[in-house]
């Protein structure tokens, strides 16, 4: 992991966590299962594009390198990327995209809500954005969890098998790491341990009316905040960075 301003490497962590989750879901544009289910996955993708430029563009005001959004994004190497690992899990299906979601969703939008009340004044008015967003991409991934998890027994089984597939990786959310702990001190970032109980909660009330079964805690992973990821994120970076890598500082 880099050395480097604790604030910076937050932003860049939450800028990080969402630019990988918006890219996840742009490779299903136009493959996805429904026409309708397309364009909602891709507004979703542009939605959370846009809260990761907003927050890359603040980045740049705290790097000594002086680096725009773009070179955060094409030019850092998988170990100096901070997104939560849940983010970077490839889509081998309709079941892992949606399930991915719906747990991330739970946790952004509670994480927003905190996000707000930061001593940061540009921090809480990217999350007073953000929020809007985020409310619609959970409303959209909880009701496809229901719809699947209470269809048939095929729908049921496949989005169960997920949920269990994913569930080590959604504890991470609520592991703050070294630089976050000083900020938190400072009221600038979230305590991300008082949300899990919350977040819970509202998992538990929708897998119920699902009919799916809570995960146990067990085998968890962790250290996408510390620059420690699969990889997966190895694959994805080498194919979306290629062209800028290749040919720098092109422009189209």
């Amino acid at each position: 992991m880099e050395n480097i301003n604790p604030k910076l490497q937050y932003i860049l962590q939450l800028a990080d966590t969402s630019f990988i989750l918006s890219h996840r879901l742009a490779e299903l544009c136009g493959i996805a299962p429904e026409l309708e289910i397309d364009l909602a996955l891709t507004n979703i993708s542009l939605d959370l594009l846009g809260e990761a430029r907003n927050l890359y563009q603040y980045a740049g005001e705290f790097d000594d390198q002086n680096r725009k959004e773009d070179e955060f994004v094409y030019f850092r190497d998988q170990s100096t990327y901070y997104n939560l690992l849940l983010t970077e899990q490839p889509n081998e299906g309709f079941d892992i995209t949606i399930t991915r979601q719906y747990l991330f969703d739970v946790f952004h939008c509670l994480f927003l809500t905190e996000l707000q009340k930061s001593k940061d004044p540009q921090l809480a008015i990217i999350a007073k954005k953000s929020i809007k967003e985020a409310s619609y991409h959970k409303r959209f991934s909880q009701n496809w969890m229901i719809r699947l998890g209470d269809g048939n027994a095929k729908s049921n089984r496949k989005i169960q098998t997920a949920l269990n597939e994913l569930w080590r990786f959604s504890n991470e959310m609520f592991i703050p790491s070294e630089h976050e702990k000083v900020l938190v001190l400072q009221g600038i970032a979230v305590d991300v341990q008082l949300l899990k109980s919350k977040w819970q909660q509202e998992i538990k009330s929708t897998l119920t009316t699902a009919t799916l079964a809570m995960p146990e805690d067990k085998n968890t992973r962790q250290g996408g905040k510390e620059g420690l990821h699969s990889e997966h994120l190895g694959f994805m970076l080498a194919e979306m960075q290629h062209i800028q890598r290749s040919h720098p500082n092109c422009e189209w």
